[in-house]
């Protein structure tokens, strides 16, 4: 299993006490150095064609300047340092490089910070400034994969993901995630061109409950269309207890949704991009439990 990352990704800072700190990805990266299975691999940044085929240069323009100020707050919750644009550009490479992989028959993770399903074209929020999933399934369509599912379980609505894929009927995207809590987004009636599955759901219920409407939505998405890559926005800000979210769910549960993913669509190419989650030893033990799924 190949789990590509890069050194700047840990340099990007948003202040003492953000819950999307470094220690996220060092406890990641951590465990997955003892992890014999997985090979860690350096991929290189995403270049400005990759990332403009989702945000115009208006906007990387800003993002970079921002950087070479010093850092800068965009939103509320969302904070430049002046290494975030090169973590920026370094996650978004990191999620290409797991696609090309995947595509290549070599399913793949992208451990990574800055986040990125939250952020939109022109806009950067809850803590995301490009968008990571996005920006790899366009590169994957460029190399000819027609067509992409993408499964956001993170607790938060990935609500740039949707707006930048609602129109693309080669993609369907399936997203779980509490309602209601940030970002406001993702009510079940929010269709797109019939290629938006939203999963809201209440705080608190048992886990199998979250299990079980993600994977009727998957199957419901999938019913008669086979995908030729199924990408994972794998946030794990839905376990117990995680500080910015209300869900149950245990690493186990990551790992059957893995593997009902794998029996489901065995054909297709297969990726993950890391997202949420911000307890990190817990983060870090269901990274591995989803790795050791796929």
């Amino acid at each position: 299993m190949k789990v590509f990352t890069h050194p700047a990704c840990l340099r990007h800072h948003a202040g003492a006490g953000h819950p999307e700190s470094p220690a996220r990805l060092e406890a990641v990266l951590a465990r997955l150095e003892n992890l014999s299975r997985v090979s860690l691999r350096e991929a290189a940044p995403a270049g400005r064609e990759d990332l403009r085929a989702v945000h115009p240069a208006s906007y990387l323009d800003a993002l970079e300047r921002c950087a070479q100020a010093g850092g800068g707050r965009l939103d509320p919750d969302t904070v430049m340092n002046e290494w975030s644009w090169s973590a920026a550009q370094a996650a978004a490479g990191s999620a290409i490089a797991a696609v090309q992989s995947a595509l290549h028959g070599a399913p793949a993770f992208a451990a990574i910070r800055p986040p990125g399903h939250h952020a939109l074209a022109e806009r950067a929020m809850g803590f995301c400034l490009l968008a990571n999933a996005v920006i790899a399934v366009k590169a994957a369509q460029r190399a000819g994969c027609e067509r992409v599912l993408i499964v956001d379980w993170d607790v938060h609505h990935g609500n740039g993901t949707q707006a930048l894929v609602e129109n693309d009927p080669a993609v369907r995207f399936v997203s779980l995630h509490q309602w209601p809590a940030y970002p406001g987004t993702g009510r079940a009636e929010e269709r797109g061109v019939g290629n938006v599955f939203n999963v809201p759901m209440p705080a608190g219920l048992a886990p199998e409950r979250y299990v079980e409407e993600l994977w009727r939505h998957i199957l419901t998405a999938t019913e008669g269309w086979s995908p030729a890559l199924v990408l994972v926005s794998a946030g794990f800000d839905g376990m117990r207890d995680d500080p910015l979210g209300g869900f149950t769910l245990e690493p186990g549960h990551y790992a059957e949704l893995t593997r009902r993913l794998r029996e489901h669509l065995p054909a297709a190419a297969f990726a993950g991009v890391l997202e949420g989650g911000y307890a990190p030893s817990r983060v870090a033990e269901a990274v591995v439990a989803h790795l050791t799924a796929v």
